[in-house]
């Protein structure tokens, strides 16, 4: 009968209340072997055979059928629903297979619903529905399993039973004497039934246990589900272990800092991390940070008084405000704003250099006339290697009293080397920008960038776009790194970057810098170079400072002819270090050693001649002229040779030429056409041969278009007859209508003409202006011809009588015969 709840339930144990169940008997079948009962329809939950569970009804239907079952003490037939959600369900929405059941006293719950206990007795198969109002009634079959197993099934038993007892070493929520229950169970159908209730199955697959007859199958499927299980179980316990382990470890760091503490405290020590904190904090408040700074430094440290002092973050947090605190924010030097001493140390380093000294001098100028100038100039010294641009770099530095640093940019291809990465990258850094100002120790150093040319783009950024804020004094005063993620002002520094040439600088870049061209130095100039710094430096290197050794001029001019083959003096302080070594060793040895080193004597010191310059022609010569060409080693003479030969009218070109310089010799070939009337080459020469111009040294690429009026002289000689002076050497652009443009490199042109020995120079007449810097010696050995027009070429540079024939080309055989 139905009971309302009190608290005295509380104190019926389970077997009392089981003991209830127990006395209600199982259905009778009839005459035909069925039995006939109430139905207690199921939602979301299985009920197995002998096995006791509590239910919740809420139906009004189940109510009548259990009051009813009760007051005649008979079971009930518990059908699960397919579909939980049906409130009045029908015939088809039961399982064909139920569990006769035995439901104990009904008792009323505070929230209105009632619970009862049930036991599972028998499987029924669902025979006919005999009503459905007011409760389900149906009759059903008996399902008889056996009783015993055959060797097979003992079998699978086993296996079931080692794997429930795994599942139960596992799981703490399955009790002991569960598996101590299941060891005493000797019928198949039931050990499957008991086990499937004791682990925690999903609805689904307790659906599918009950559906299975047979418990031989009953078994085998429980057998997989059970082997799942345990490997679940056991991957979860392998993770309990583990978090444990973790847990544990930290209880006792914990711990044993607390001891360590507490000794520290009571020997006046304090706490490491608790002084180091009070400490970064000190220095943080006591540092000249601008007040965003201070802001974000002092956030950081909260941040890590915050966490406990072995947490992995603690590391980054305390290097990021190392290098806030390391960088010079607010330190700087005074300049030395005095011309004069500038002027004194600038020249007691480098010889030459005439451009970049003043330069640098009216920097210098302009500061000590407004000392509180912020703009400081970006210089880019280009050049070829060995020429000074980065020592002068660091005598600059020297002048003005200023912290020298110095960053090679060469083979860059990481963005992130000049901004930095981010600090949620593992190791991560500021860019070499940062790194370097915090070497420097200053927040106005002379910062030498090296080899900008050299910067290379990839798949990992352009560093050369990344230089745009760097060197833009509108921007640099707010430079922001990826790693610090804070303004750092770059417009104190003073920027000088170098390059081997500008070809390579991207135009924006280019743009934000002030370009001073370093030429290569002339034979003189390496002479007093080496007499005033390379050699007193490499005797003292080799120690043979006492032995008063002396180079003549005589063996300068041949190390610097013979032996190097450049625009700097790299290789030439190499020789002189070989020389000097030599020296060394004979001293060492107690040889007897010269103490001057004399033209005569290099051979023996530094082996064969090495070098060999172009020299002048040594005659007057039909189709070959003298052009002046411009390398990064310095000034070159190159011999243009033309030649006439039978053909169609082609023309050919050989020694490398590149497409600017074969543009070159076809606008000459254009012009010698449009003027050939003139002079006086016969026409037919341009149909019936060919014109085959070659450039010795085929091994060297060769462009530009300063070629243009050697080419066109070679070929007007070679159609005419008429020779190319041997003294004469000639640079310019040639126009179809034969004007004649201005070209660069002109003085390294004209001193290589000198050390040939050409006599005379031909140049384009806007070209005068590049001879200011030249020296006096070749403006008084050598006579320098300012043209305008391919006209005025041909006046100075042929030869006024024919040497030669000009060639003419074979009648064909139709107009032979026609004569």
């Amino acid at each position: 009968m139905n009971q309302p709840w009190n608290e005295d339930d509380f104190d019926l144990t389970l077997s009392q209340r089981t003991e209830e169940l127990y006395r209600i008997p199982n259905m009778e079948p009839k005459a035909d072997g069925l039995i006939e009962a109430a139905v207690l329809p199921l939602r979301d939950m299985v009920i197995f055979p002998r096995m006791v569970s509590p239910i919740f009804i809420g139906r009004e239907a189940s109510l009548l059928a259990l009051e009813e079952a009760q007051t005649k003490e008979q079971t009930v037939i518990g059908l699960t629903q397919r579909d939980p959600d049906v409130e009045d369900p029908g015939a088809e929405d039961f399982l064909p297979i139920g569990v006769e059941m035995a439901v104990g006293r009904l008792l009323d719950m505070p929230d209105g619903s009632h619970s009862a206990l049930v036991q599972g007795r028998r499987r029924l198969e669902i025979v006919e529905f005999i009503r459905l109002k007011p409760y389900i009634r149906v009759r059903a079959r008996i399902i008889h399993e056996p009783t015993s197993a055959d060797r097979q099934t003992q079998a699978m038993m086993r296996s079931v039973l080692n794997q429930f007892e795994r599942c139960i070493q596992l799981d703490r929520s399955i009790p002991e004497e569960a598996h101590v229950f299941a060891l005493n169970i000797a019928e198949p159908g039931w050990l499957a039934d008991m086990i499937s209730t004791s682990l925690g199955l999903t609805y689904e697959a307790k659906l599918r246990l009950l559906m299975i007859l047979d418990p031989k199958a009953r078994l085998t499927q429980l057998n997989n589900l059970l082997a799942a299980e345990v490997d679940v179980l056991e991957l979860e316990d392998e993770i309990h272990t583990r978090v444990q382990n973790e847990v544990d470890k930290s209880q006792r760091e914990y711990y044993l800092r607390e001891q360590m503490k507490q000794i520290q405290t009571e020997l006046g020590e304090g706490d490491i991390f608790t002084r180091d904190s009070v400490d970064l904090k000190k220095r943080v408040e006591t540092a000249t940070l601008p007040d965003e700074v201070r802001k974000v430094a002092m956030k950081e440290v909260e941040r890590l008084n915050q966490m406990p002092p072995m947490a992995p973050e603690v590391g980054i947090i305390r290097t990021y405000i190392d290098w806030i605190l390391d960088l010079p924010w607010a330190n700087s030097t005074a300049d030395n704003l005095d011309v004069k001493n500038a002027a004194k140390i600038l020249d007691r380093d480098h010889f030459g250099l005439k451009k970049a000294k003043e330069r640098i001098l009216e920097y210098i100028a302009v500061r000590s006339l407004k000392p509180k100038k912020e703009r400081q100039p970006i210089l880019c010294f280009v050049g070829p290697p060995g020429v000074g641009k980065t020592s002068l770099g660091r005598s600059i530095a020297d002048a003005l009293g200023r912290k020298f640093v110095r960053v090679s940019l060469g083979g860059v291809r990481d963005e992130a080397e000049i901004r930095g990465h981010r600090r949620t990258y593992i190791g991560a850094l500021p860019g070499r920008i940062i790194q370097t100002m915090k070497r420097a120790g200053t927040s106005n150093p002379l910062f030498m960038l090296d080899e900008i040319d050299k910067l290379y783009s990839d798949f990992r950024g352009d560093p050369a776009s990344a230089m745009l804020e760097v060197l833009d004094p509108e921007q640099n005063y707010a430079f922001s790194d990826h790693y610090l993620e804070l303004p750092f002002d770059l417009s104190k520094v003073m920027f000088v970057t170098t390059a081997n040439s500008l070809g390579n600088i991207p135009a924006p870049l280019l743009d934000r810098m002030e370009v001073i061209e370093f030429p290569g130095y002339i034979e003189e100039e390496k002479v007093e170079i080496a007499n005033r710094y390379l050699i007193p430096r490499q005797i003292e290197e080799n120690g043979i400072d006492e032995l008063g050794l002396t180079f003549e001029a005589s063996a300068m001019q041949r190390v610097i002819r013979e032996y190097t083959y450049e625009a700097g003096v790299r290789g030439l302080e190499r020789e002189i270090n070989r020389i000097c070594r030599k020296v060394a060793r004979l001293k060492a040895e107690g040889k007897k050693y010269p103490t001057a080193i004399v033209g005569e004597g290099i051979e023996k010191l530094l082996g064969p001649q090495q070098v060999f310059p172009s020299e002048a022609e040594r005659t007057d010569e039909v189709g070959v002229a003298t052009s002046l060409a411009w390398t990064e080693t310095g000034g070159e003479i190159m011999a243009v040779e033309v030649a006439i030969i039978e053909g169609k009218g082609g023309l050919q070109m050989t020694g490398q030429m590149g497409e600017v310089m074969q543009e070159s010799a076809q606008a000459a070939m254009t012009y010698i056409k449009s003027r050939s009337a003139a002079l006086k080459i016969d026409t037919d020469v341009f149909e019936r041969m060919d014109i085959h111009i070659h450039m010795p040294e085929g091994g060297i690429p060769k462009d530009g278009p300063s070629a243009g009026i050697t080419m066109a002289s070679a070929i007007i000689s070679a159609l005419t007859g008429r020779p190319v002076l041997k003294h004469v050497g000639m640079t310019g652009e040639i126009t179809l209508r034969g004007r004649v443009l201005p070209i660069g490199g002109v003085r390294e042109k004209v001193l290589a003409a000198h050390r040939a020995g050409l006599r005379t120079v031909i140049l384009p007449e806007k070209n005068l202006k590049d001879l200011v810097d030249l020296p006096k010696t070749a403006k008084s050995e050598m006579k320098i011809v300012p043209v305008k027009h391919m006209d005025d070429v041909l006046e100075i540079a042929l030869g006024k009588q024919k040497i030669s024939e000009p060639p003419k080309p074979r009648k064909r055989p139709d107009e032979q015969g026609e004569e």
